[in-house]
């Protein structure tokens, strides 16, 4: 199974470079760090590899990317949860960032 995301700022018309983005799993204790990472220069990450299936979450850093640009948005961050059923799956969770919404869906 393999897990990517695509963030697109839609104030820029383009991808969102520098996004802070954990991958967490949640087990009996809760939600655990699995992975993170920083968007790249086409506003993506790929190559994660969840190791089961079971609800997961994507958080976003939104608030630190908006401050760089200097505008204070909104959401300070955007968490994303999802299920994984199929672990033999693609699983690509794209965001679109406006510093006073966003909008997720699940991609191929």
């Amino acid at each position: 199974m393999s897990l990517s995301t695509h963030v697109l700022d839609a104030t820029a018309g383009g991808p969102a470079t520098g996004v802070g983005v954990r991958l967490e799993r949640r087990d009996s204790d809760g939600w655990v760090s699995v992975a993170d990472g920083h968007t790249d220069a086409d506003g993506r990450i790929s190559g994660w590899r969840p190791d089961s299936a079971g609800e997961y979450r994507l958080v976003f850093a939104t608030g630190e990317h908006y401050a760089r640009r200097g505008i204070a948005a909104f959401h300070p961050e955007v968490t994303v949860s999802f299920r994984i059923t199929d672990p033999g799956e693609h699983y690509h969770v794209p965001l679109l960032l406006g510093p006073y919404s966003y909008t997720t869906y699940r991609g191929s």
